[in-house]
Protein backbone atom coordinates (compact mmCIF):
# COMPACT_ATOMS: atom_id res chain seq x y z
CA UNK A 1 0.00 0.00 0.00
CA UNK A 2 1.34 3.43 -0.94
CA UNK A 3 1.03 6.46 1.31
CA UNK A 4 0.93 10.21 0.86
CA UNK A 5 3.45 11.40 3.44
CA UNK A 6 4.01 14.89 4.87
CA UNK A 7 7.73 15.75 5.02
CA UNK A 8 9.81 18.78 5.93
CA UNK A 9 13.27 18.81 4.29
CA UNK A 10 16.09 20.47 6.28
CA UNK A 11 15.74 24.20 5.83
CA UNK A 12 12.65 23.77 3.69
CA UNK A 13 8.91 24.10 4.16
CA UNK A 14 6.39 21.34 4.73
CA UNK A 15 5.39 19.38 1.63
CA UNK A 16 4.10 15.95 0.61
CA UNK A 17 5.55 12.95 -1.18
CA UNK A 18 4.49 9.36 -1.92
CA UNK A 19 6.11 6.20 -0.54
CA UNK A 20 5.33 2.64 -1.61
CA UNK A 21 4.59 -0.48 0.45
CA UNK A 22 8.31 -0.81 1.26
CA UNK A 23 8.42 2.83 2.46
CA UNK A 24 10.57 3.84 -0.47
CA UNK A 25 9.92 7.06 -2.34
CA UNK A 26 8.01 6.47 -5.56
CA UNK A 27 10.50 8.11 -7.90
CA UNK A 28 8.21 8.89 -10.89
CA UNK A 29 5.69 10.60 -8.63
CA UNK A 30 8.35 12.45 -6.65
CA UNK A 31 9.93 13.80 -9.86
CA UNK A 32 6.54 15.07 -10.99
CA UNK A 33 5.73 16.68 -7.65
CA UNK A 34 9.18 18.25 -7.36
CA UNK A 35 8.87 19.90 -10.77
CA UNK A 36 5.65 21.61 -9.67
CA UNK A 37 6.22 22.46 -6.00
CA UNK A 38 7.14 26.06 -6.76
CA UNK A 39 4.09 26.45 -9.02
CA UNK A 40 1.39 24.76 -6.94
CA UNK A 41 0.10 25.66 -3.51
CA UNK A 42 1.02 23.18 -0.74
CA UNK A 43 -2.62 22.09 -0.54
CA UNK A 44 -2.59 21.25 -4.24
CA UNK A 45 0.60 19.21 -3.76
CA UNK A 46 -1.07 17.36 -0.91
CA UNK A 47 -4.18 16.60 -2.94
CA UNK A 48 -2.21 15.37 -5.95
CA UNK A 49 0.08 13.29 -3.73
CA UNK A 50 -3.00 11.67 -2.18
CA UNK A 51 -4.41 10.84 -5.62
CA UNK A 52 -1.12 9.33 -6.86
CA UNK A 53 -0.68 7.35 -3.63
CA UNK A 54 -4.08 5.78 -4.29
CA UNK A 55 -3.12 5.09 -7.91
CA UNK A 56 0.11 3.41 -6.83
CA UNK A 57 -1.78 1.32 -4.26
CA UNK A 58 -4.15 0.23 -7.03
CA UNK A 59 -1.20 -0.87 -9.18
CA UNK A 60 0.36 -2.71 -6.22
CA UNK A 61 -2.85 -4.68 -5.62
CA UNK A 62 -2.90 -5.66 -9.30
CA UNK A 63 0.83 -6.46 -9.20
CA UNK A 64 1.36 -4.02 -12.06
CA UNK A 65 3.69 -1.42 -10.54
CA UNK A 66 6.35 -2.36 -13.07
CA UNK A 67 3.85 -1.66 -15.87
CA UNK A 68 2.93 1.88 -14.82
CA UNK A 69 4.38 3.16 -18.13
CA UNK A 70 2.13 0.89 -20.22
CA UNK A 71 -1.36 1.30 -18.73
CA UNK A 72 -4.35 2.40 -20.79
CA UNK A 73 -8.04 3.14 -20.58
CA UNK A 74 -9.04 -0.20 -18.94
CA UNK A 75 -6.64 0.38 -16.03
CA UNK A 76 -7.82 3.95 -15.43
CA UNK A 77 -11.51 3.02 -15.55
CA UNK A 78 -10.70 0.13 -13.21
CA UNK A 79 -9.03 2.62 -10.87
CA UNK A 80 -12.20 4.74 -10.69
CA UNK A 81 -14.29 1.62 -10.00
CA UNK A 82 -11.79 0.59 -7.32
CA UNK A 83 -12.19 3.97 -5.63
CA UNK A 84 -16.00 3.65 -5.74
CA UNK A 85 -15.81 0.20 -4.14
CA UNK A 86 -13.87 1.19 -1.08
CA UNK A 87 -10.38 0.64 -2.57
CA UNK A 88 -10.71 -3.12 -2.23
CA UNK A 89 -12.07 -4.54 -5.50
CA UNK A 90 -12.77 -3.23 -8.98
CA UNK A 91 -16.17 -4.91 -9.23
CA UNK A 92 -18.64 -5.37 -6.40
CA UNK A 93 -22.06 -7.04 -6.37
CA UNK A 94 -23.10 -5.08 -3.28
CA UNK A 95 -23.18 -1.27 -3.54
CA UNK A 96 -20.95 0.54 -1.08
CA UNK A 97 -22.64 2.56 1.67
CA UNK A 98 -20.21 5.49 1.34
CA UNK A 99 -19.24 6.18 -2.26
CA UNK A 100 -16.79 9.00 -3.06
CA UNK A 101 -18.54 11.96 -4.64
CA UNK A 102 -18.20 12.73 -8.33
CA UNK A 103 -16.09 15.81 -7.53
CA UNK A 104 -13.64 13.65 -5.55
CA UNK A 105 -13.33 11.15 -8.39
CA UNK A 106 -12.84 13.98 -10.90
CA UNK A 107 -10.05 15.41 -8.74
CA UNK A 108 -8.32 12.02 -8.59
CA UNK A 109 -8.67 11.60 -12.36
CA UNK A 110 -7.37 15.14 -12.98
CA UNK A 111 -4.25 14.41 -10.90
CA UNK A 112 -3.64 11.16 -12.77
CA UNK A 113 -4.02 12.82 -16.17
CA UNK A 114 -1.67 15.64 -15.14
CA UNK A 115 0.91 13.10 -13.99
CA UNK A 116 0.88 11.19 -17.27
CA UNK A 117 0.82 14.31 -19.47
CA UNK A 118 3.99 15.48 -17.72
CA UNK A 119 5.58 12.03 -18.06
CA UNK A 120 4.81 12.08 -21.79
CA UNK A 121 6.21 15.59 -22.26
CA UNK A 122 9.42 14.98 -20.27
CA UNK A 123 10.20 11.27 -20.68
CA UNK A 124 8.10 10.19 -23.65
CA UNK A 125 5.85 7.87 -21.61
CA UNK A 126 3.00 7.16 -24.06
CA UNK A 127 0.15 6.67 -21.57
CA UNK A 128 -1.36 10.15 -21.96
CA UNK A 129 -1.71 9.59 -25.71
CA UNK A 130 -3.79 6.51 -25.06
CA UNK A 131 -6.03 8.38 -22.64
CA UNK A 132 -6.47 11.60 -24.64
CA UNK A 133 -7.52 10.43 -28.10
CA UNK A 134 -11.15 11.44 -27.80
CA UNK A 135 -12.83 14.12 -29.90
CA UNK A 136 -12.36 17.67 -28.60
CA UNK A 137 -15.03 18.81 -26.18
CA UNK A 138 -17.20 21.74 -27.14
CA UNK A 139 -15.82 24.76 -25.35
CA UNK A 140 -18.39 26.67 -23.23
CA UNK A 141 -19.54 30.06 -24.36
CA UNK A 142 -18.15 32.95 -22.31
CA UNK A 143 -20.53 35.76 -23.08
CA UNK A 144 -18.53 38.98 -23.04
CA UNK A 145 -15.34 36.92 -22.82
CA UNK A 146 -16.09 34.86 -25.93
CA UNK A 147 -13.08 36.34 -27.72
CA UNK A 148 -10.85 34.21 -25.48
CA UNK A 149 -12.17 31.01 -27.08
CA UNK A 150 -10.72 31.97 -30.47
CA UNK A 151 -7.22 32.24 -29.02
CA UNK A 152 -6.98 28.61 -27.91
CA UNK A 153 -7.17 25.61 -30.20
CA UNK A 154 -9.54 22.82 -29.21
CA UNK A 155 -7.70 20.12 -27.27
CA UNK A 156 -8.54 16.43 -27.11
CA UNK A 157 -10.53 15.43 -24.05
CA UNK A 158 -10.03 12.41 -21.85
CA UNK A 159 -11.50 9.10 -22.95
CA UNK A 160 -12.14 8.36 -19.26
CA UNK A 161 -14.76 10.48 -17.57
CA UNK A 162 -16.64 10.39 -14.31
CA UNK A 163 -20.30 9.61 -14.76
CA UNK A 164 -22.54 11.64 -12.51
CA UNK A 165 -25.77 10.28 -11.06
CA UNK A 166 -27.73 13.32 -12.27
CA UNK A 167 -27.52 15.69 -15.16
CA UNK A 168 -25.30 18.64 -14.49
CA UNK A 169 -27.02 22.00 -14.61
CA UNK A 170 -23.83 23.99 -15.02
CA UNK A 171 -24.73 26.06 -11.96
CA UNK A 172 -22.34 26.37 -9.04
CA UNK A 173 -23.41 25.39 -5.52
CA UNK A 174 -24.66 28.44 -3.65
CA UNK A 175 -25.45 29.62 -0.15
CA UNK A 176 -28.58 31.74 0.18
CA UNK A 177 -28.43 34.93 2.27
CA UNK A 178 -30.34 33.29 5.11
CA UNK A 179 -27.95 30.33 5.11
CA UNK A 180 -24.91 32.62 5.20
CA UNK A 181 -26.38 34.50 8.16
CA UNK A 182 -27.09 31.21 9.93
CA UNK A 183 -23.44 30.17 9.47
CA UNK A 184 -22.21 33.48 10.88
CA UNK A 185 -24.57 33.24 13.86
CA UNK A 186 -23.53 29.64 14.39
CA UNK A 187 -20.00 30.90 15.01
CA UNK A 188 -20.63 33.96 17.22
CA UNK A 189 -23.42 36.41 18.07
CA UNK A 190 -23.31 39.83 19.68
CA UNK A 191 -24.89 40.07 23.15
CA UNK A 192 -26.32 43.57 23.42
CA UNK A 193 -26.83 43.16 27.16
CA UNK A 194 -23.12 42.63 27.87
CA UNK A 195 -21.77 44.43 24.82
CA UNK A 196 -19.59 41.43 23.94
CA UNK A 197 -19.44 38.69 21.35
CA UNK A 198 -20.49 35.20 22.44
CA UNK A 199 -18.87 32.31 20.58
CA UNK A 200 -15.88 32.12 18.26
CA UNK A 201 -15.43 35.60 16.80
CA UNK A 202 -12.53 34.49 14.62
CA UNK A 203 -14.67 31.96 12.76
CA UNK A 204 -17.45 34.50 12.23
CA UNK A 205 -14.95 36.99 10.85
CA UNK A 206 -13.43 34.36 8.53
CA UNK A 207 -16.75 33.33 7.00
CA UNK A 208 -17.94 36.95 6.78
CA UNK A 209 -14.69 37.81 4.99
CA UNK A 210 -15.19 34.99 2.47
CA UNK A 211 -18.83 35.95 1.91
CA UNK A 212 -18.15 39.65 1.26
CA UNK A 213 -14.95 39.41 -0.77
CA UNK A 214 -15.35 36.15 -2.71
CA UNK A 215 -11.70 35.33 -2.06
CA UNK A 216 -10.43 31.78 -1.93
CA UNK A 217 -9.85 30.16 1.44
CA UNK A 218 -6.10 30.01 0.81
CA UNK A 219 -6.06 33.74 0.11
CA UNK A 220 -7.83 34.47 3.40
CA UNK A 221 -5.54 32.21 5.41
CA UNK A 222 -2.49 33.99 3.99
CA UNK A 223 -3.57 37.48 5.05
CA UNK A 224 -1.52 39.59 7.47
CA UNK A 225 -3.06 42.14 9.83
CA UNK A 226 -1.75 45.00 7.69
CA UNK A 227 -3.55 43.62 4.64
CA UNK A 228 -6.91 44.77 6.01
CA UNK A 229 -6.91 48.54 5.56
CA UNK A 230 -9.61 50.47 7.40
CA UNK A 231 -11.39 53.27 5.58
CA UNK A 232 -10.66 56.23 7.88
CA UNK A 233 -13.27 58.25 6.02
CA UNK A 234 -12.83 56.35 2.76
CA UNK A 235 -13.76 52.83 1.67
CA UNK A 236 -12.02 49.99 3.54
CA UNK A 237 -10.30 47.31 1.48
CA UNK A 238 -8.30 44.11 1.70
CA UNK A 239 -4.96 43.70 -0.08
CA UNK A 240 -4.51 40.14 -1.39
CA UNK A 241 -0.76 39.67 -1.76
CA UNK A 242 1.05 36.54 -3.04
CA UNK A 243 3.52 35.21 -0.44
CA UNK A 244 5.60 32.05 -0.32
CA UNK A 245 6.61 32.19 3.34
CA UNK A 246 3.25 31.58 5.02
CA UNK A 247 3.73 29.13 7.87
CA UNK A 248 0.41 27.40 7.11
CA UNK A 249 1.28 26.92 3.42
CA UNK A 250 -1.49 29.25 2.21
CA UNK A 251 -0.88 30.53 -1.29
CA UNK A 252 -2.36 33.20 -3.57
CA UNK A 253 -2.75 31.78 -7.08
CA UNK A 254 -3.03 34.99 -9.07
CA UNK A 255 -1.51 38.47 -9.11
CA UNK A 256 -2.03 40.94 -6.22
CA UNK A 257 -5.39 42.69 -6.09
CA UNK A 258 -7.39 45.02 -3.90
CA UNK A 259 -10.92 44.08 -2.81
CA UNK A 260 -13.12 46.80 -1.33
CA UNK A 261 -15.47 45.87 1.52
CA UNK A 262 -18.30 47.44 3.49
CA UNK A 263 -18.59 49.13 6.86
CA UNK A 264 -20.11 46.06 8.56
CA UNK A 265 -17.07 43.92 7.81
CA UNK A 266 -14.81 46.80 8.85
CA UNK A 267 -16.52 46.97 12.26
CA UNK A 268 -16.27 43.22 12.63
CA UNK A 269 -12.56 43.41 11.80
CA UNK A 270 -12.08 46.08 14.49
CA UNK A 271 -13.81 43.87 17.07
CA UNK A 272 -11.79 40.84 16.02
CA UNK A 273 -8.50 42.78 16.08
CA UNK A 274 -9.29 43.98 19.61
CA UNK A 275 -10.10 40.39 20.57
CA UNK A 276 -6.80 38.93 19.36
CA UNK A 277 -4.87 41.87 20.86
CA UNK A 278 -6.37 41.11 24.26
CA UNK A 279 -5.62 37.43 23.80
CA UNK A 280 -1.99 38.21 22.88
CA UNK A 281 -1.66 40.30 26.05
CA UNK A 282 -3.03 37.42 28.15
CA UNK A 283 -0.51 35.02 26.62
CA UNK A 284 2.37 37.47 26.73
CA UNK A 285 2.99 37.09 23.00
CA UNK A 286 3.84 39.87 20.53
CA UNK A 287 1.31 41.03 17.97
CA UNK A 288 2.56 43.09 15.04
CA UNK A 289 1.09 44.45 11.84
CA UNK A 290 2.94 41.74 9.89
CA UNK A 291 1.48 39.00 12.10
CA UNK A 292 -1.04 36.57 10.52
CA UNK A 293 -4.60 37.84 10.57
CA UNK A 294 -6.33 34.51 11.22
CA UNK A 295 -4.64 32.67 14.08
CA UNK A 296 -5.05 29.95 16.70
CA UNK A 297 -6.51 31.51 19.84
CA UNK A 298 -7.35 28.64 22.17
CA UNK A 299 -4.94 25.83 21.37
CA UNK A 300 -1.19 25.74 20.79
CA UNK A 301 0.74 26.96 19.01
CA UNK A 302 -1.03 30.16 20.08
CA UNK A 303 -1.27 33.04 17.58
CA UNK A 304 0.16 30.83 14.84
CA UNK A 305 -1.44 30.86 11.38
CA UNK A 306 -4.80 29.16 11.09
CA UNK A 307 -4.64 26.03 8.94
CA UNK A 308 -7.08 24.78 6.34
CA UNK A 309 -7.72 21.60 8.36
CA UNK A 310 -9.01 23.64 11.30
CA UNK A 311 -11.44 25.45 8.99
CA UNK A 312 -12.58 22.11 7.61
CA UNK A 313 -13.24 20.84 11.13
CA UNK A 314 -15.30 23.94 11.92
CA UNK A 315 -17.25 23.53 8.68
CA UNK A 316 -18.01 19.90 9.49
CA UNK A 317 -19.14 20.85 13.00
CA UNK A 318 -21.57 23.42 11.61
CA UNK A 319 -22.90 20.95 9.05
CA UNK A 320 -23.52 18.36 11.76
CA UNK A 321 -25.66 20.94 13.54
CA UNK A 322 -27.70 21.40 10.37
CA UNK A 323 -26.40 24.92 9.77
CA UNK A 324 -26.04 26.01 6.14
CA UNK A 325 -26.84 24.08 2.98
CA UNK A 326 -26.22 20.35 2.81
CA UNK A 327 -22.59 19.57 1.98
CA UNK A 328 -21.48 23.21 1.85
CA UNK A 329 -17.81 24.15 1.96
CA UNK A 330 -15.97 27.49 2.35
CA UNK A 331 -15.60 27.68 -1.45
CA UNK A 332 -19.36 28.06 -1.76
CA UNK A 333 -19.03 31.61 -0.43
CA UNK A 334 -17.01 32.44 -3.54
CA UNK A 335 -19.71 31.10 -5.86
CA UNK A 336 -22.40 32.91 -3.86
CA UNK A 337 -20.54 36.22 -3.99
CA UNK A 338 -19.98 36.03 -7.75
CA UNK A 339 -23.59 35.06 -8.41
CA UNK A 340 -24.93 37.87 -6.21
CA UNK A 341 -22.83 40.42 -8.11
CA UNK A 342 -24.01 39.13 -11.49
CA UNK A 343 -27.67 39.10 -10.42
CA UNK A 344 -27.24 42.70 -9.25
CA UNK A 345 -26.20 43.69 -12.78
CA UNK A 346 -22.47 43.97 -12.19
CA UNK A 347 -20.60 43.66 -15.51
CA UNK A 348 -18.82 40.35 -16.03
CA UNK A 349 -15.43 41.99 -16.45
CA UNK A 350 -15.80 43.68 -13.05
CA UNK A 351 -16.67 40.37 -11.37
CA UNK A 352 -13.77 38.72 -13.19
CA UNK A 353 -11.28 41.32 -11.93
CA UNK A 354 -12.64 41.24 -8.38
CA UNK A 355 -12.37 37.45 -8.18
CA UNK A 356 -9.40 37.17 -10.57
CA UNK A 357 -11.27 34.51 -12.54
CA UNK A 358 -12.96 34.12 -15.92
CA UNK A 359 -16.73 34.00 -15.63
CA UNK A 360 -18.96 31.89 -17.84
CA UNK A 361 -22.71 31.71 -17.32
CA UNK A 362 -22.28 33.02 -13.80
CA UNK A 363 -19.81 30.30 -12.81
CA UNK A 364 -16.07 30.20 -12.41
CA UNK A 365 -13.64 27.70 -13.84
CA UNK A 366 -11.43 26.82 -10.89
CA UNK A 367 -9.08 23.86 -11.11
CA UNK A 368 -9.90 20.69 -9.20
CA UNK A 369 -7.97 21.68 -6.10
CA UNK A 370 -8.57 20.08 -2.61
CA UNK A 371 -9.96 23.40 -1.34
Amino acid sequence: MAYGLAVRPPGGSRTWTVVDASYRTVDPVEEWLESHRTLWSPNTVRGYATALAQWWTFLEQRDEVGKWRDVGVPAVTGFLSWLRNGRTVEHSLVPQEQVPGASTLEARLAALMSFYRWQEAVFGVPVAGRLMRGAPRRMPARGLLAHLDARAAARPSSLVRVRRGHRRTGRPPLLLPGQIQAILNGCAVFDSATGEWVGNLRDRFLFALLAETGMRLGEALGLRISDFVMGRGGTPFVEIVPRHDNANGARVKMRPRRVYVGADLERLFADYLTHIACRATELGLPLRVESPLLVNLFRPPFLSSLREGTVRDKTNALRRRGIGAEGWSPHWFRHSHATALLLAGTPEWVVSRRLRRLIAYGTEHDRLDPF
